[in-house]
């Protein structure tokens, strides 16, 4: 669902920064490639300008993701002349365009062990990370505007692309230059101590100062924080908290999977800096906490946003699968030729989730057990990347090029609206998936162990469950109780609000709602793509025009 009314500003402001930020690229482009000094063998001059050029596809790409057909242009506008309305063009012809462009790029890029701030400038891997996951946008589904609602398809040359998205993956892993040897949370917990790793899992990250002006990865992310008066009994200052996960997205993960109880925060801190339970809509993303700096990093207890910790655009595990799902697409199924390193590298993300004692099972037998066939190792792979990527903003453009958002979306509203209607005494079909979840949770407040390895903050007091996964019965004195997926209305008999029309635009309950008519199995598209901002409809003099049913 889209509100226009509420979501125009940022909208607005989305468009906006990515234009500046190609116009400036083009800037630079035209400047280097035109200036009579330019010379192929000065590699450094060359490295800068791959880096416009990957920044460039950069901010297009997600134009392209985010709105479909978009205005492209490579020129600086002041070429333009007289026409000031640039063209839209088709967004199949802007991705091969960025592919072919970044491929030409590539040669003339340094390592990211060669540049002097490492990863937090666009790299040879970075350039060829960006080339294959262009081209797996290129290759996958997208929303075209047919019909009354759209349409999901995938262009009939696809596979030249998932061969691409192979080739230059490859290229990244074979180079050797990432590897996976952090633990999982010390990627992001380094992240929010401004520690950058150069040759470990992150690729290219957007680098923010930390001067209290720049970013809000830590403050968006990671749990609330109370404050009195803007200001905490503690050194790390106020948080928002409002980046969020599904409320049964850590129940989808294997129970010894250590990236679960890292990726899932279940409380925040109220003003006096103790924790409390949350038992909303929704979980907190735990990733980049402000709150995992160490005390030295800390930001001050009147802190709130401008963290200036940087945001991972792209991680060596993302390289490692999608070249798996390149060459289980492109070989159909993973008993080809490059086979045993899909596998492999597969197997390298799922290692580093498991702790040595289950190894065995939970890496060897499951990965082989999915290479069985194509459909599994593809199912196994839809499955990794929601669980490596909780909370990075990745999940949704995964459904969409494979198309699984409508199934995923309906699934998403089922699995609320049928625990809601639990506590109001309904029991739907579906119910009984959720007989042992725990709809009361027993917790206690407990000192801080002092290792980041349970907990990244050594300092804060946290909350220690005595059983988050399962229905049990009261532990006895000393634990609390907290109620969760309180969702149903008494004075309505009806689950609330929330669970109702969370989804509306696609999927909705209550009176007039479609979610009994729909078919699981032949669902519409999400209406997905964003509308053109009306400003810029008004300034091309009505050339632009919105479709997928936008006024």
């Amino acid at each position: 669902a889209f509100d226009g009314a509420r979501h125009a500003p940022s909208v607005q402001r989305f468009w906006d920064k990515q234009y500046e930020g190609i116009e400036r690229a083009n800037i630079f482009i035209d400047g280097v490639q035109g200036s009579p000094v330019f010379n192929k063998d000065d590699k450094d001059l060359t490295q800068q300008l791959g880096e416009a050029k990957v920044l460039r596809a950069m901010f297009y790409h997600d134009l392209v993701v985010m709105f479909g057909d978009v205005p492209f242009n490579t020129k600086p506008t002041m070429q333009l002349g007289t026409d000031f309305v640039i063209p839209v063009t088709d967004r199949n012809e802007i991705l091969s365009f960025l592919i072919e462009d970044l491929r030409e790029a590539a040669s003339g890029m340094k390592y990211a062990n060669g540049l002097a701030q490492g990863v937090e400038r666009a790299s040879r891997e970075f350039c060829f990370g960006m080339i294959a996951r262009i081209a797996l946008t290129r290759g996958g589904y997208a929303l075209y505007p047919e019909g009354a609602s759209g349409i999901m398809k995938r262009m009939p040359d696809y596979r030249d692309y998932y061969a691409i998205a192979m080739q230059y993956a490859d290229s990244v892993i074979s180079s050797g230059t990432h590897s996976l040897n952090k633990s999982y949370r010390n990627v992001f917990i380094d992240e929010t101590n401004n520690i950058v790793s150069n040759n470990d899992d992150p690729v290219f990250e957007i680098p923010f100062l930390r001067n209290g002006s720049s970013g809000n990865v830590g403050y968006n992310t990671g749990p609330a924080v109370g404050s009195t008066e803007g200001i905490t009994t503690h050194i790390w200052g106020a948080a928002g908290g409002g980046t969020r996960l599904n409320a049964f997205y850590h129940y989808s993960f294997d129970r010894s999977d250590i990236r679960k109880d890292y990726t899932v925060g279940q409380w925040s801190y109220d003003a006096a800096g103790q924790p409390q339970v949350l038992t909303d809509y929704s979980m907190y993303n735990n990733k980049w906490s402000k709150l995992w700096a160490n005390a030295a990093n800390a930001l001050g207890n009147q802190s709130q946003g401008g963290t200036g910790i940087n945001f991972p655009y792209m991680r060596y595990a993302d390289i490692l699968l999608m070249y798996a799902e390149a060459v289980n697409e492109i070989e159909g199924g993973v008993t080809g030729a490059n086979g045993a390193k899909a596998i492999d590298a597969f197997k390298q993300v799922r290692r580093r989730a498991f702790l040595a004692e289950h190894q065995s099972q939970k890496v060897e037998s499951y990965t082989n057990t999915a290479a069985a066939s194509k459909e599994s190792f593809f199912n196994a792979i839809v499955q990794e990347r929601k669980w490596e990527f909780g909370g990075e903003n990745m999940r949704w453009k995964d459904l969409v090029r494979w198309n699984l958002y409508s199934k995923v979306v309906y699934d998403s509203f089922m699995e609320y609206l049928i625990v809601a209607s639990m506590v109001g005494g309904d029991y739907m079909e579906g119910s009984e998936n959720y007989q042992t979840l725990p709809f009361n949770k027993f917790y206690k407040r407990v000192p801080n162990p002092g290792n980041k390895d349970i907990y990244p903050n050594t300092t804060l007091p946290i909350i220690e469950f005595y059983n988050p996964w399962e229905a049990v019965l009261h532990p006895g004195t000393g634990w609390e109780m907290a109620t969760f997926y309180n969702w149903y209305d008494e004075n309505t008999s009806m689950p609330r609000a929330q669970i109702l029309y969370s989804f509306r635009g696609f999927i909705k309950g209550g009176s007039g709602g479609n979610w009994e008519s729909l078919n699981r199995n032949n669902l519409p598209p999400v209406r997905y793509i964003l509308p053109f901002p009306n400003q810029a409809i008004v300034m091309s003099n009505g050339v632009y025009k919105n479709q997928y049913g936008y006024n």
